[in-house]
């Protein structure tokens, strides 16, 4: 038996909103919209949405989760995709950067989600 991915689940309040995000700003394909429920894919990664409960607090701290992804070229990404990341409110994302343990990474925040999306800079060349 082997894993063959790791899709997270995520609980939204607007389905719609949420895989258009993930379309402009990091390059998703919408894969399966069906009511209640998408699943959106990029290369062999996944993300899939289901619409929260109605009255859920969104805003609930136990709702704030952070997504990481990993990539191949974070600068790439980030500019195939500068003008729907550099059109959201200016405190949810940041340009890329380095940390200190060698990733370069760019952040951004959709509801109560981070989504870093990082590149390893040990095996850059």
């Amino acid at each position: 038996m082997a894993v063959l991915n790791v899709t997270p689940m995520l609980a939204v309040a607007d389905i719609d909103a949420a895989a258009k995000f993930l379309i402009d700003c990091l390059g998703f394909d919408l894969g399966v919209r069906m009511e209640g429920y998408a699943y959106m894919r990029s290369g062999n990664g996944g993300i899939r949405l289901i619409e929260a409960e109605p009255g859920c607090d969104m805003d609930d701290p136990a709702r704030q989760h952070i997504v990481y992804i990993d990539v191949d070229d974070v600068d790439a990404l980030y500019a195939a995709h500068q003008s729907a990341i550099e059109a959201l409110p200016e405190t949810h994302f940041r340009a890329p950067f380095n940390q200190p343990y060698n990733q370069r990474e760019f952040h951004l925040i959709h509801g109560p989600f981070l989504f870093m999306v990082g590149q390893d800079l040990t095996e850059v060349e």
